[in-house]
């Protein structure tokens, strides 16, 4: 007969547990109100927000208002640049005036008459000062009686071709 092993059989109709091949070991932390964090940490985080959000707008106000500023000065500056320019030009003008006025008064004729007579002595033109020439109505054209001698430049390049040719013919006759 079989062998039944007693202490396997079981008396209730439900399986016995099976023991793991491992334990699982759990960790026991001391257990602390989470709850209570949470609402601190939440507002910690919205008061960082708010604070990061102001700062951020103190930041840009303050771009806002250096850029004005600064504009403010660039204006300024080239405003004094043209009030400088503009008396430059006002001074340039008075002093071309001042040239205008100085060449009329020396180019006008009765000042020039009046230098003329006062510090060089001279008086105008009278009638018995005034010399008449009697000009022919036909213009005459009298030929030179120079000749122009192109013989001798032409003797002078003869004769060095001439003593280039007798060279070549001496050498040709020896």
């Amino acid at each position: 007969m079989a062998r039944y092993n007693k202490s396997m059989y079981q008396y209730e109709t439900s399986p016995r547990k099976l023991k793991p091949e491992y334990e699982h070991i759990e960790k026991k932390y001391p257990k602390k109100s989470t709850a209570k964090k949470t609402k601190t940490a939440s507002k910690v985080k919205v008061k960082k927000k708010s604070n990061t959000k102001t700062v951020l707008y103190i930041g840009i106000v303050f771009v806002i208002l250096f850029a004005v500023s600064y504009r403010n000065a660039l204006i300024a500056q080239k405003y004094s640049e043209i009030r400088t320019l503009k008396t430059s030009l006002s001074e340039l003008d008075k002093e071309n005036k001042q040239l205008e006025v100085n060449i009329e008064s020396k180019t006008n004729l009765g000042a020039i008459e009046e230098k003329g007579a006062k510090e060089l002595g001279l008086k105008k033109i009278d009638d018995s000062q005034i010399v008449y020439v009697n000009l022919d109505k036909q213009d005459y054209v009298e030929p030179s009686d120079e000749q122009v001698n192109l013989s001798e430049d032409q003797n002078w390049l003869e004769s060095i071709i001439s003593k280039i040719k007798n060279i070549f013919v001496h050498d040709t006759s020896k």
